[in-house]
C-alpha cells in the first residue's frame, strides 16, 4: 500500500500541495522545505519531491540556497509591489470581463458578500473581512471565467502572500478597503465593464500605496 501511495502521487501534485500551503499561509517565507519531510508527509518519491522544488523555484515561490537546501522564498516590498502592479493588469480584466458575463443570481451572492464584509468592519472581525476579501476576490476571478488569467493570479497571490497577511491585519486597513470592495460589486451589479475594471485597479492601486507605506514603517 505504501509503494503504491508513493508512486500515485506525482511531481505536480506535490509542488500543488506546496504552493497551496504557501497560499494559505502553512508554509511562510524562509521555511525550509526539507525533501524528506516533504516526501514522508505528502506520500510522494524524493524524485517527485525534488522536481516539484524545482518546478516552483522557477515559479519564484522557491529559492535553493548553497549547500542548505530550499526554502520558502523571500519576497522584497519592491518585488511585491512589481507583483501587484501586474495583478491590477490582470484583475482588472478579469473584473471587466465578469461584468460582460454575471448573472442575476451572482449579483445577488456578492451584495450579500458586501453586507458580511460591512458587518464585519462594524464588528472589528479583522480575521472573518480577511477571509471574505479573498471569497470576493475569487468570485470575480470564477465569473470571468479566464483560466490563464486565473492560473497567473494564483501564482502572483501565493508569491506574495506574506505581504498580504501583513496588510489584511494591518490598523484601519479594512476600513479602508471596504468602499474599494463595494465599489467593485456596485460596478459589477451594473453590469459595466469599465467600471468594474477600474473599481478593481483602484483598489489594487491602493494595495499598493499600503505597501510602500509598510516599507517606511
Amino acid at each position: 500500500m505504501g509503494v503504491n501511495a508513493v508512486r500515485a502521487v506525482s511531481q505536480a501534485e506535490v509542488a500543488d500541495a506546496v504552493r497551496r500551503a504557501i497560499l494559505a499561509g502553512d508554509l511562510v517565507a524562509g521555511q525550509r522545505l526539507v525533501e524528506a519531510e516533504l516526501t514522508e508527509s505528502l506520500g510522494a518519491s524524493r524524485g517527485a519531491v525534488r522536481g516539484a522544488l524545482i518546478d516552483l523555484t522557477h515559479e519564484g515561490l522557491v529559492e535553493r540556497i548553497a549547500n542548505r537546501g530550499a526554502r520558502v522564498r523571500v519576497v522584497t516590498v519592491e518585488e511585491a509591489l512589481q507583483i501587484t502592479e501586474v495583478r491590477m493588469a490582470v484583475e482588472g480584466l478579469c473584473g471587466a470581463k465578469a461584468a460582460e458575463r454575471i448573472t442575476d443570481a451572482e449579483i445577488a451572492d456578492l451584495r450579500e458578500l458586501g453586507e458580511l464584509m460591512r458587518g464585519c468592519v462594524d464588528t472589528g472581525d479583522v480575521v472573518g473581512y480577511s477571509r471574505l476579501n479573498q471569497q470576493l476576490h475569487e468570485s470575480v476571478i470564477r465569473i470571468a471565467a479566464q483560466p490563464v488569467a486565473a492560473e497567473v493570479i494564483s501564482r502572483l497571490r501565493a508569491r506574495n502572500v506574506r505581504h498580504q497577511f501583513r496588510l489584511a491585519y494591518r490598523p484601519g486597513r479594512p476600513q479602508a478597503s471596504l468602499p474599494q470592495h463595494l465599489a467593485i460589486i456596485e460596478a459589477l451589479a451594473a453590469r459595466d465593464p469599465e467600471a468594474a475594471q477600474a473599481a478593481v485597479r483602484a483598489h489594487i492601486s491602493s494595495v499598493m500605496d499600503a505597501l510602500r507605506q509598510s516599507d517606511h514603517t
